[in-house]
């Protein structure tokens, strides 16, 4: 048995990780192997994510006055939270996939940017592309413009050298 000052400990370092989630994702994972957790926990963590298994007192507990408050009544049963502070689109979707070829995993609940979500878009979070994709396709929209004009620019320069070295050939300039 742990001793009350461990407790503590536990209680206040859990209650820090869910004020500093965002994102947060509350499952039910019972009957999975242990091979089946260490795999979706090294998905999870390459997302840059934590997660645990929570007793429910205790995180119900630690919920008190975070985001996580508003869906500590999912604690029940065998407890899982995944969460982060950033992006809540990669860790849906490292969740979803992995729900999907282990249907003991089970969504119960999930809060993105501190607001409740309904579990029907957790898959339509999952479906979005990741920050990353975004801000490539941002610059590519910005670049494109730019790079147009660039090309064009070239262009009317290469005209111009290829008219002038046309002219120097045929002594069109004369002193």
């Amino acid at each position: 048995m742990k001793s009350k000052g461990k407790k503590n400990e536990e209680l206040e370092h859990l209650k820090k990780d869910l004020t500093d989630a965002k994102n947060l994702f509350v499952a039910q994972f019972q009957g999975m192997t242990v091979a089946q957790d260490a795999e979706l926990r090294m998905k999870i963590r390459e997302t840059e994510s934590k997660y645990r298994v929570v007793k429910n007192t205790l995180a119900r507990k630690a919920a008190e006055g975070t985001p996580a408050e508003n869906v500590a009544k999912t604690f029940d049963g065998s407890t899982a939270i995944a969460y982060n502070g950033r992006d809540p689109v990669s860790l849906a979707k490292a969740l979803t996939a992995y729900a999907k070829t282990n249907p003991l995993f089970v969504f119960k609940a999930g809060i993105v940017e501190g607001r409740v979500i309904n579990l029907a878009d957790i898959a339509s979070i999952a479906a979005m592309p990741s920050k990353e994709e975004l801000i490539a396709k941002l610059l590519f929209l910005i670049n494109s413009p730019a790079q147009r004009l660039a090309v064009a620019i070239n262009g009317v320069a290469r005209n111009l050298a290829v008219v002038l070295k046309q002219a120097v050939e045929q002594n069109k300039f004369h002193e």
